[in-house]
């Protein structure tokens, strides 16, 4: 339908051409939590076809401040169905493929490789290990994001002409992985970052703008710092 996406076809880095590539598309967001919910809405309202979703988690309680896909009557039931029976309500025009099940050595391959590019939206170092080197052998773009408190950071790997690595952001993966990932976290944090997750996710089909390959972007709310570094 030209009348959906009317207002973005309207900007000259999209235009039609970048609308087709849209629909084209095919992205897989791994995990449909605080940062799934933004990435996962935004893609669907912009037109991409198809759109994976893995999370083996059920929507809680603890949730509902953050994960603005789910209700009060989603309680209980699984994410990836919830979010995939929302983003069908929300736009008729794409597939979505909801996957109710964690990533792991098994699978990963089988699932990921199906698609374009890849959105890291889980809340986990070993997923993320898992996910940074099976997109960077099969080159596939993988969007990263993390967040805590009131902090967040996003990053682009296996993407411009000096692709970096998720490895290359944190090399030592048996150190990350004792780390506990903190718990506390504003709702409005996973707004923001996800939807520039989103946003690259955009850049990178429709081909506009620089994105954020080879760099950090950080920022804390609590002063709306952000900074952009250059990976090693």
């Amino acid at each position: 339908m030209t009348a959906r996406y009317l207002r973005q076809t309207m900007l000259p880095e999209i235009g039609d051409e970048g609308q087709r590539r849209l629909s084209c598309a095919a992205v897989l967001v791994v995990g449909a939590g605080g940062l799934g919910s933004p990435v996962l809405l935004y893609l669907a309202g912009a037109g991409v076809g198809r759109i994976g979703i893995v999370d083996d988690d059920r929507v809680g309680v603890t949730n509902l401040h953050r994960q603005v896909l789910y209700t009060e009557s989603d309680l209980g039931a699984p994410k990836a169905e919830c979010a995939a029976r929302r983003l069908r309500e929300m736009n008729g025009d794409i597939v979505v493929e909801p996957y109710a099940t964690r990533l792991d050595e098994e699978n990963a391959r089988g699932i990921v490789t199906r698609y374009d590019i890849v959105v890291d939206a889980c809340d986990n170092f070993a997923t993320r290990y898992l996910v940074g080197d099976l997109t960077a052998e099969a080159g596939i773009p993988y969007v990263y994001g993390a967040i805590g408190g009131f902090e967040g950071q996003v990053s682009v790997f296996n993407h411009g002409p000096r692709p970096r690595r998720y490895r290359d952001l944190w090399p030592d993966e048996r150190a990350m992985l004792r780390i506990e990932p903190p718990k506390g976290v504003a709702g409005v944090t996973p707004a923001v970052v996800g939807s520039v997750e989103a946003s690259e996710t955009m850049k990178i089909i429709c081909g506009y703008g620089e994105t954020l390959a080879g760099r950090l972007w950080t920022i804390d709310l609590r002063t709306m710092q952000t900074q952009i570094v250059e990976l090693p």
